[in-house]
């Protein structure tokens, strides 16, 4: 347990993927020694401490850095493991508590594993130094509040946000005019619109997939798959959308981010729309705890839902991948996200769906 942290560390400091020169593996073991005992630091390589209330957001089991899943427990603990505070719940309290629930808007980026294991200080004290150390130590001092953040977001947002990712806490409304699927035309002109669930079939056989589709089609708009409910595997929710279009009906394809990595999520998105799929949802997946056993992978996960709709979002309408490469014909899709009526805190949800809608969601299913 830690000096100020509200849980303890769910896993130990990730370790460099290659051996680092002596002065920075000097450097590492400062920083660990240093924020290990108070904030329980796993040494991530992208510090967000400025922007969770300086509460650590990687003690979350899945690793989430853009807010809680939608497993919270109506007592506030973690259902992967109930004996644990939900940490995101723990970072909301404090940055309301403090006035600071602004920060919390703020799109941040999934981890670079390529940094992961090492230090960050000499990322700030470098950066310090391009926007000048009096600069910044006078600002500290400064009475002028507009001032003060101006100089603090040039040290720590830019290390916070490199250049492959410029998050932002902003509204992005998406850069093309006309509706792309039937689903967002309905929404546009204002219809009272009527989506519902299928669940993929546990086998190969997908007589009574096309059974229910045609049962439920005359009376839905859409028709959402989902991607491995549960963590059971089921068949693909990319193959059940095909199987919706080839039978007229409108599908939404789900992508959970428990089986995503940004390699994946990118390929499946561009992939989705040469079959004629358009609806795309984003969600953070069950934890393989609550599947069959043996669980699957119980490390954390590459993206979150937030950061599954911003590198979408960025495809579609900036033409480039996660990597800055630019796209010649760039996917076009309507993209969703989840959400939920009966939170815990709804203060809390609320603040979490601005982020996806910042993040780049059109619409929202519950």
């Amino acid at each position: 347990m830690s000096g100020i942290k509200p849980a303890r560390r769910w896993q130990p400091p990730f370790y460099p993927f290659k051996r680092e020169s002596f002065g920075k593996r000097f450097r590492e073991k400062i920083e660990i020694i240093v924020k290990g005992p108070v904030w329980g630091c796993r040494m991530c390589g992208n510090c967000l401490l400025q922007e969770t209330a300086f509460i650590c957001c990687m003690e979350c089991p899945k690793g989430l850095r853009n807010g809680p899943c939608g497993g919270v427990t109506p007592d506030g603990h973690c259902y992967v493991d109930p004996t644990r505070r939900c940490v995101w719940h723990a970072i909301y309290f404090r940055a309301r508590k403090t006035g600071r629930e602004d920060t919390l808007l703020e799109v941040l980026p999934p981890l670079d594993w390529s940094r992961a294991g090492t230090e960050t200080w000499a990322d700030v004290f470098n950066q310090i130094g391009k926007v000048g150390a009096g600069r910044f130590i006078g600002s500290l001092f400064s009475r002028d509040k507009e001032l003060k953040k101006q100089v603090w977001n040039s040290v720590f947002k830019t290390v916070r946000q490199p250049v492959w990712w410029n998050g932002d806490s902003e509204y992005h409304a998406a850069a093309y005019k006309e509706p792309v699927s039937e689903l967002e035309k309905s929404l546009r002109e204002g219809r009272f619109v009527v989506a519902t669930e299928v669940t993929p079939p546990l086998s190969a056989d997908s007589g009574k997939l096309k059974n229910d589709i045609e049962l439920v089609r005359p009376y839905v708009k859409a028709i959402n798959f989902t991607d491995a409910s549960s963590a059971i595997p089921k068949m693909s929710a990319l193959a059940c959308c095909k199987v919706a279009v080839d039978l007229n009906a409108e599908p939404v394809f789900q992508i959970a981010a428990r089986d995503s990595t940004r390699i994946s999520l990118q390929a499946d998105a561009i992939g989705a729309g040469q079959f004629g799929i358009k609806n795309i949802l984003c969600v953070t997946g069950d934890s393989p705890v609550v599947g069959p056993p043996p669980s699957s992978d119980m490390n954390i996960n590459d993206l979150d839902s937030v950061q599954m709709l911003w590198i979408l979002r960025r495809m579609r309408d900036e033409g480039i991948y996660l990597d800055g490469r630019k796209m010649k014909h760039p996917p076009s899709y309507f993209l969703g996200a989840a959400t939920t009526p009966f939170a815990l805190d709804p203060e809390l949800q609320a603040i979490r769906d601005q982020k996806k809608v910042n993040a780049g969601a059109q619409f929202f299913q519950t």
